[in-house]
């Protein structure tokens, strides 16, 4: 039997990894990994919330406020500074879910969920019918810069990548604090009995308020760091489908620990990329045949794997 590995060192060879493989792998190979971890932010913050016993079919919402404001700030005011962008997207989605949670955190199960999705859908249509913000064809994004660098074709896709592990793990660590913090062990307590909750004095809707702005968050990093390195947004990104495809990523991971959106995302977006090149009209099949799959013998998703392995141990 083999010895068990700390999982800190395990993360901790995983991201050095990850870094290394920047200037080793192909540029194609960096540019699918940085868009796996981009949209495993976005299903970070799902993750937030379905522990919860919550989900949202709306959060192509502040992935596309994200990239939006990126791409907006950059056309109209010249900034390219990524970390600049990448903090005004992620205000710009925390501005629009603060008032929004007001609302949305009064319902629960599929209320919950059709009442984020219609949030955006309205912004999606809002996308369309606006020749000031590209319409339907949107428009490119400016070439990042890095505190004045400006780098170019493979090297710009290196610095993104980096910069969005940098954001992955730092994401991550604080989403494990969370998690850890009162307000994170109270979602198991409002999944299980709100009512009970809200004898002991705590507010069920503040906390849901909360982890629903956390989600926000999280989405418009990563819908910012999607339109950067991209480098074009549309209103697609807002879609209902988009949103679909997040939940598809956060199912297929599983809600074991904050590592299982990544490598969810990771998987989701190499079947995609390939069943794409190899059989272009029927790719939506090989992904619902995976789901199929995933429900009947990985009901808790792909880490449930790496959770088993350890219990044997």
């Amino acid at each position: 039997m083999f010895p068990s590995i700390n999982p800190r060192i395990g993360y901790t060879v995983t991201i050095l990894a990850l870094a290394a493989g920047a200037f080793v792998l192909p540029s194609w190979a960096v540019f699918l990994l940085n868009l796996s971890l981009s949209r495993g932010l976005v299903v970070l913050g799902l993750l937030v919330i379905w522990r919860a016993g919550l989900m949202s079919f709306g959060q192509a919402l502040y992935y596309c406020l994200g990239g939006y404001t990126v791409g907006l700030v950059g056309r109209y005011l010249g900034w390219s500074d990524a970390f600049l962008l990448v903090a005004l997207g992620t205000l710009a989605s925390v501005a629009v879910a603060v008032p929004l949670g007001f609302i949305i955190s009064r319902y629960r199960e599929i209320f919950f969920a059709m009442l984020s999705m219609a949030f955006s859908m309205i912004l999606y249509g809002v996308l369309v019918k606006s020749e000031f913000l590209g319409s339907t064809d949107g428009f490119n994004v400016v070439p990042p810069t890095f505190l004045g660098w400006a780098p170019e074709g493979d090297r710009l896709v290196q610095a993104g990548f980096l910069l969005t592990l940098a954001v992955s793990v730092i994401a991550g660590i604080g989403v494990r604090a969370y998690l850890h913090s009162t307000s994170g062990h109270l979602a198991t307590a409002l999944r299980d009995n709100e009512v009970r909750v809200e004898y002991l004095g705590i507010s069920a809707q503040a906390v849901i308020h909360a982890k629903y702005t956390l989600s926000a968050a999280l989405a418009g990093v990563g819908g910012a760091l999607s339109a950067l390195f991209i480098g074009h947004i549309d209103p697609e990104m807002a879609y209902w489908t988009t949103s679909g495809e997040f939940v598809f990523i956060t199912i297929l991971g599983g809600p074991g620990s904050i590592a299982a959106p990544f490598v969810g995302a990771t998987l989701f977006q190499t079947v995609r990329t390939y069943a794409f090149q190899y059989s272009p009209y029927t790719w939506q099949m090989v992904l619902g045949a995976m789901l199929l799959l995933l429900i009947l013998f990985l009901p808790d998703g792909i880490w449930s794997l790496v959770q088993r392995k350890k219990g044997r141990s």
